[in-house]
């Protein structure tokens, strides 16, 4: 039995695009006499639809764009995600479901049982949990169609239809007493890169605790802040990797069922930082592609974080729809301006350069009857900021260019940025990077060749909107504050389980007071690429006005 694996990038609510591709993918399939096609959580319309999915027209074409895909279903069969609709009044009104399409028509739906409610997930806000199961066959195979986290846990879920109350199930014990030759599992897994090994581990264990092959296919690309590797998978019986698709490109693979006990896929071993990378690289690369956006701007400081942004941009987009503009204060030294310009010349891409001293005196006038004699504070260090950020959105405007924010996790997390000012933009690409994997980031991109002036990566992190001025001048060194920061903001630890980690306990308190205060800020930061396994944004919700 031959069966292929699709791994695709699709578009949120383009039906006309991604039936495209799934039929391209069936047709080559058959080409290539494939028995069975497989493909990814909610294909046919995207993922994760959210509230479209409460939209009585989005279900409708859904519906329509999976009766053309069966149309192409002779000869072959196929699997592939879309809601369906509920028929029991007391549920969801829908399933996330798997369909299984052979001979022209859909042949059965299989639903998603463990509804995933955590972070990012709000399954349960729209899906009814699967409470029957069933198996398909196919060239007398028998086969346990599951979606995503079904292969993952037991978890309660809410059995409208046998018993009121809570109770655990695991969709593989009772799919596994039906006796199946293998599992399909279709997936839509975003990217984190530090919980990557864990979904690669839990599908090995799960077809090693049963004893039968899984084929798991993910999708890639990036729906605003969701960013999907793919690394679709083949595991044998023995939990050993029989076969595994590319990161963060569409893939095609077709694997002979016979082959899966003795074939053996070769190991991967990708740095994190090298992930982190080609994971904003699409991130950018979908959100202006899928957004209809073709150009960019930002601020180039001479500083490492809007380096690191501008190359991205550069990679993700091309050297010609990258404008930037260098925005120099009388604090700017002329080493960053000098770094700045060696960085455009050495990406090719345009870049003006626009004082601010002139702007800024005009508003220390207008406000001098008002400030009188007080001293230079941080008043005057944000009016600096947000008039690069009104010079940078006046380009924006003008020109139809999307902003990029080039804030870090370390700054956003303890409100190290100017409202209005620096944290503009349309799009935050480094929101989810924690400063010293900045660092990183920037000497990998400079493996081959220097592209970021070496300068811009080891001189002392600054802002530079007075004079001297340091980040350690307010912040702990980064290797301190990104420490507290992951064990608070990712593994939720308590400032007293941290202390014990061996942080200094003032430090950790006055590190964690910062991120505490500036909640509200945060919560008017432009979407953040997510690369980890708690960014700042939708699965992250912590009240704005709280004692804790």
């Amino acid at each position: 039995m031959k069966i292929a694996l699709a791994q695709l990038n699709y578009h949120i609510g383009n039906f006309e695009s991604n039936t495209e591709k799934i039929i391209s993918s069936i047709e080559k399939s058959r080409k290539n006499k494939v028995d069975l096609v497989i493909f990814s959580e909610l294909a046919i319309c995207g993922y994760p639809p959210k509230d479209l999915l409460e939209r009585k027209e989005f279900i409708e074409r859904s519906e329509i764009a999976l009766q053309k895909v069966a149309e192409h279903c002779i000869d072959i069969a196929a699997v592939v995600g879309g809601p369906s609709v509920n028929p029991h009044p007391k549920g969801k009104n829908l399933y996330n479901s798997a369909y299984f399409i052979a001979n022209g028509k859909i042949k059965s739906i299989h639903n998603k049982t463990l509804l995933p409610n955590y972070d990012i997930f709000d399954e349960y806000r729209y899906f009814e949990p699967n409470t029957e199961f069933s198996l398909v066959e196919v060239k007398g195979k028998k086969i346990a169609i599951t979606i995503c986290e079904d292969l993952w846990e037991k978890q309660p879920v809410d059995n409208n239809f046998a018993k009121s109350e809570l109770y655990t199930v695991s969709p593989m014990e009772e799919l596994s007493k039906l006796k199946p030759d293998f599992v399909v599992n279709i997936a839509a897994s975003p990217f984190s890169y530090n919980q990557q090994d864990l979904r690669t581990n839990i599908l090995q264990s799960t077809a090693k605790k049963y004893g039968m092959p899984i084929f798991y296919v993910n999708q890639i690309g990036a729906h605003t802040e969701l960013i999907f590797d793919g690394d679709s998978l083949v595991i044998n019986s023995k939990g050993e990797v029989a076969t595994r698709l590319n990161y963060f490109e569409e893939d095609y693979q077709i694997i002979e069922s016979n082959d899966i006990e003795t074939q053996k896929a070769e190991p991967r071993n990708v740095d994190y930082i090298e992930k982190i990378h080609d994971a904003l690289v699409l991130g950018l690369k979908d959100y202006f592609g899928k957004m209809g956006f073709t150009k960019t701007t930002l601020g180039l400081s001479g500083g490492i974080d809007s380096a690191v942004t501008v190359v991205l941009a550069q990679r993700a987009l091309g050297k010609e729809n990258v404008r930037v503009f260098l925005m120099p204060s009388k604090f700017s030294s002329d080493h960053s301006i000098k770094d700045a310009v060696d960085l455009a010349n050495n990406l090719g891409i345009e870049y003006d350069i626009v004082p601010i001293q002139d702007i800024f005196l005009e508003f220390q006038k207008s406000l001098q009857p008002i400030f009188g004699d007080l001293p230079f504070s941080i008043a005057e260090e944000n009016i600096q900021a947000r008039i690069r950020g009104t010079l940078v959105m006046a380009l924006s405007n003008k020109f139809g260019h999307i902003l990029l924010n080039t804030s870090n996790k370390s700054e956003t997390a303890v409100g190290y940025g100017t409202l209005y000012g620096d944290m503009n933009g349309g799009l935050s690409v480094l929101g989810d990077v924690y400063k010293t994997d900045v660092f990183k980031l920037a000497w990998f991109m400079n493996k081959d060749k220097e592209v970021i002036p070496e300068n811009s990566i080891i001189k002392p992190p600054s802002a530079e909107l007075r004079p001297d001025q340091k980040d350690s001048d307010s912040l702990p060194d980064y290797d301190i504050l990104d420490g507290i920061l992951f064990r608070y903001i990712e593994k939720n630890m308590s400032s007293d389980e941290i202390i014990q980690d061996g942080f200094e306990p003032a430090t950790v308190n006055k590190t964690i007071r910062m991120v505490n205060m500036n909640e509200y800020k945060r919560f008017q930061t432009p979407p953040i690429l997510r690369v980890s396994s708690k960014a700042f944004g939708f699965g992250r919700k912590i009240p704005l006005v709280a004692k804790h």
